[in-house]
């Protein structure tokens, strides 16, 4: 193994290795720490934790044992995943991740950049946008975890890390990988150790990854992994994949401004079930119950939390924001062991957290990459008998859903 990653939730880890096996990489990715050695012919391995909200120790401890795994698989350099619209509080958790995992491997010139311009973000004089908005303006500002309320990236990490937080602008990124290493090195000389660098093009993209080389430590969204692979000696091709028969299943957890139209596209078409928060917590609706609605449906069935802004803060101002969210979860856990169970071979999810608790539910552990669903979203192997698909809130197009599955179920 050559490049090793840590993704902070197992959405993004799929994005990312999505992104390094177009770029011509064998990948893997592992859902938590493995309890074996990687194959001789993987490349790059991802280590998908489930890390984005819990208490930053924990945080920072499992990281740490999954950067002591990927070492001894011969890994020659870590990055460091988080979401394109850097979820994340005062407290952390991606500025006590990016410290410990610093201080380990002496990095000092540590890129931060969350960019994706294919998915519509871009960071340009430290702000990140959402398509036109600022971060701040683009509903995740609502995020019932993470709530998004300020765009500039450098004012928002700087109270989770314990260093300076440096800037290399767009200008010097325009220039080039020369221009950017030129920079990066003098944010270091002027005591900077974390490094927002602004990108608005994968053509930017890929001229950070090339002024990366050799970088201990690389932190960012899956975009900034597009110029990682040419580093290593490999090129793009095409990923293999086949398709999986039988039935298919849809849930979602995510309250984000674009799962909530994806919701609403496909309830207008197909089958749809709205799960309200409060009837889970209060025990008056289980996961028996919405499993056999599922699987008692025909077509493409969805069953959904996804719920608006303004009702998500009702929840939590009257069970309280983490027994809230953990009620969800493990409905999602239950819901998605009782499908595959009654015979269920393609799951789509919807949500960081719920495509966490899902993976976890099923005990998955290593997911073969496939082709691209939408940007930033693959098809995924995880069993013989089973394909899934793992996508982050903001992720996708209207009729995502439906795309997602014809792809898990198509051959070559």
């Amino acid at each position: 193994m050559r490049l090793g990653c840590i993704g902070d939730d197992f959405t993004g880890s799929s994005d990312l290795a999505n992104t390094l096996a177009k770029g011509g990489m064998r990948v893997v990715q592992y859902c938590g720490i493995p309890a074996h050695a990687a194959p001789a012919d993987v490349d790059a391995g991802v280590v998908a934790l489930k890390t984005r909200s819990i208490a930053p120790a924990d945080a920072v401890a499992q990281s740490l044992a999954a950067l002591e795994w990927l070492r001894a698989q011969g890994c020659e350099q870590i990055f460091f995943k988080y979401c394109s619209t850097f979820d994340s509080t005062p407290e952390g958790n991606i500025g006590p991740v990016i410290d410990a995992l610093a201080a380990v491997l002496d990095a000092h010139r540590v890129i931060v950049c969350p960019a994706f311009p294919g998915a519509g973000r871009s960071i340009y004089q430290g702000h990140l946008f959402v398509m036109d908005r600022l971060l701040n303006e683009s509903g995740m500002q609502n995020h019932p975890l993470t709530p998004m309320v300020d765009a500039d990236i450098r004012r928002w990490l700087a109270p989770q890390t314990r260093h300076a937080v440096g800037h290399v602008a767009a200008v010097d990124v325009f220039a080039g990988p020369e221009r950017i290493a030129q920079a990066l090195a003098a944010q270091h000389a002027a005591g900077h150790r974390l490094i927002v660098v602004d990108a608005i093009r994968d053509a930017d993209l890929m001229a950070i990854g090339a002024a990366a080389r050799g970088l201990p430590l690389i932190t960012g969204g899956s975009g900034v992994a597009l110029g990682l692979p040419a580093n290593f000696g490999c090129t793009p091709a095409p990923v293999a994949w086949q398709g999986q028969p039988g039935r298919a299943a849809i849930v979602s957890g995510s309250c984000s401004t674009a799962t909530r139209a994806q919701v609403a596209h496909h309830a207008a078409r197909h089958p749809a079930r709205e799960i309200v928060a409060a009837d889970v917590i209060e025990g008056r609706l289980d996961a028996t119950e919405i499993a056999d609605w599922l699987l008692a449906q025909e077509g493409l069935p969805l069953a959904y939390s996804s719920a608006d802004p303004a009702e998500v803060a009702r929840v939590q101002d009257r069970f309280g924001r983490e027994a809230a969210a953990t009620a969800i979860e493990k409905l999602f856990a239950e819901v998605a062991r009782r499908l595959v169970a009654g015979g269920v071979t393609r799951l789509i999810t919807a949500g960081g957290e719920t495509s966490g608790a899902v993976v976890e539910g099923l005990g998955l552990t290593d997911l073969a990459i496939g082709p691209e669903i939408d940007p930033g979203v693959p098809a995924l192997r995880a069993r013989p008998d089973l394909v899934v698909a793992l996508k982050s809130g903001n992720f996708g197009a209207e009729d995502f859903f439906e795309k997602a599955d014809r792809m898990l179920k198509a051959n070559p």
